[in-house]
């Protein structure tokens, strides 16, 4: 009789267990040995359930439908864009800043002078090399000595200093008209822009 009480305490015990039910091991459930129990998965920290509102499906079936509206007309766009050809703008020049002409011109009159004065020397020489102002030289004090046999102290001949230095000369002076003639353009500009518009210009993309 005790032994058989005792067998019942721990039938009784054992519960659900010894009947074929769930066991669950960790965070997962473990089937047991009754083919008719039903399992159980419990979802690890950190995993987001799947989506099953209807709503913020709706939602994101209208935010990817917006963006393939958005992409589509993005395309038309480009498309006239393209068919209509390079785009182009029609401007007025109203004003322009005389102190930057000025400063402009100045640089461009300085090259200009370089050039001019590399320009003279390089062609002197190739002319000298030649012998031509041997003879130009020759010539001139002939004609100077026989128009006037009274100056003897005059004698006037072509040398490298000389054709330099009347280069030189030019230059300066090339660069002093050509800044203050520029900046008096820029102003006469501006007050004529005052009065009728200032110049127009289109500008285009380039094809």
């Amino acid at each position: 009789m005790t032994e058989a009480k005792t067998h019942e305490t721990a039938a009784a015990r054992s519960g659900p267990n010894s009947q074929g039910q769930n066991r669950t091991v960790g965070r997962a459930a473990v089937q047991s040995a009754d083919p008719s129990a039903t399992s159980k998965f419990v979802r690890p920290p950190g995993m987001n359930p799947p989506p099953t509102d209807p709503a913020g499906q709706a939602n994101t079936g209208a935010a990817k439908a917006q963006v393939a509206e958005a992409v589509r007309a993005a395309r038309a766009t480009v498309s006239a864009a393209a068919s209509r050809g390079p785009r182009r703008a029609r401007l007025h020049l109203k004003r322009i800043d005389p102190w930057s002409v000025m400063k402009f011109a100045f640089a461009v009159s300085l090259v200009l002078f370089i050039v001019m004065v590399v320009a003279t020397s390089v062609l002197y020489l190739a002319l000298d090399t030649m012998g031509v102002f041997d003879s130009v030289n020759k010539t001139l004090t002939s004609l100077i000595g026989s128009a006037g046999s009274g100056s003897k102290g005059f004698n006037l001949q072509i040398t490298a200093k000389g054709v330099i230095g009347v280069a030189a000369l030019l230059g300066v002076v090339n660069m002093v008209l050509f800044t203050a003639l520029s900046t008096l353009g820029a102003f006469i500009y501006n007050v004529c822009s005052d009065l009728v518009g200032g110049i127009e210009v289109t500008l285009s993309e380039k094809d």
